[in-house]
């Protein structure tokens, strides 16, 4: 068995026994993506990054080097962290909790990353290791300001559609009134789960496709208004077939399904928003591997 081999075996088995032993919040978080939708997105975390860091690899496995005295550090304050999960303080609620100890276990990966393969290699894949504490679900609280704040951009940005396209409209927070019609924008339709997907989508294609940190930044940045926009043309395209074209898209597929086609407007809009943005973005560094 090669070198590199060697330490693959260890950092596999290491990951074993870390999510064996975590195996109940991991389990939790699982349960939480499957069954609740603003949580979704937690799903493609691990299958993105360990294919972000599978595509480069290779050239990586001629550097793994045994970084003891840092890996043990990280292994040994994901520790103490999951101790600390497991003494449960009476004043964190359970979900709190459960954030803290997805980060103490995600915490414990990147430890056994570095304890097997070294400073070296985990220096050249910063992004695909820190994109997995967004494993971590946010606490309900948190969360649900989230929400709270796209239910608001929604009804605002569907507000400015109605009123530059002279359909009197009013406006009382999430609830918006036009002739015919009342609509309500509740929290299960602020778009949380699509939103999150393009959010993550989004850090993805960055850094894949981006070289500039400012420029990576601004495209991440640039996300987060549209999808409040893209949930104020949902809300504004439905209410405007309902009214004036056929009542039943109100309550038709179109509403019930159609947030994917909106999400993939947006994310047309995003690629070519990062296609300007690689004009004179720099030549990409030399592979880590070369500079051995």
């Amino acid at each position: 068995m090669s070198k590199a081999a060697q330490h693959e075996a260890g950092f596999l088995l290491l990951l074993a026994v870390s999510s064996l032993v975590a195996w109940h919040p991991l389990a939790a978080t699982l349960a939480l993506a499957l069954e609740n939708d603003e949580y979704t997105h937690l799903l493609l975390i691990v299958p993105l990054s360990a294919a972000l860091i599978l595509r480069v690899w290779s050239p990586l496995r001629a550097v793994v080097a045994m970084e003891v005295l840092s890996g043990t550090a990280l292994l040994a304050v994901a520790a103490s962290v999951a101790c600390a999960v497991l003494l449960r303080p009476p004043a964190l609620s359970p979900d709190v909790l459960l954030s803290i100890a997805v980060f103490a276990l995600v915490l414990f990966w990147i430890g056994a990353f570095v304890l097997c393969f070294g400073w070296r290699v985990a220096r050249s894949l910063p992004f695909p290791l820190c994109f997995l504490f967004a494993l971590a679900p946010l606490p309900k609280d948190w969360m649900d300001a989230v929400v709270a704040l796209l239910q608001q951009g929604s009804a605002w940005s569907a507000h400015l559609l109605f009123a530059l396209l002279d359909v009197p409209v009013a406006q009382d927070r999430v609830h918006l009134a036009i002739p015919g019609l009342t609509l309500f924008v509740a929290p299960e339709c602020s778009s949380i789960r699509s939103s999150s997907i393009l959010l993550v989508t989004t850090m993805v294609l960055a850094h894949l496709l981006l070289r500039s940190p400012s420029r990576k930044a601004a495209i991440i940045a640039l996300a987060v208004p549209l999808s409040i926009a893209k949930n104020g043309l949902r809300i504004f395209t439905i209410a405007m077939l309902g009214t004036r074209v056929d009542p039943r898209y109100l309550n038709g597929k179109l509403h019930r399904d159609g947030g994917v086609i909106f999400l993939a407007m947006v994310l047309v809009v995003i690629f070519a928003t990062i296609v300007l943005l690689r004009r004179g973005d720099g030549e990409p560094p030399r592979p880590l591997h070369e500079t051995a």
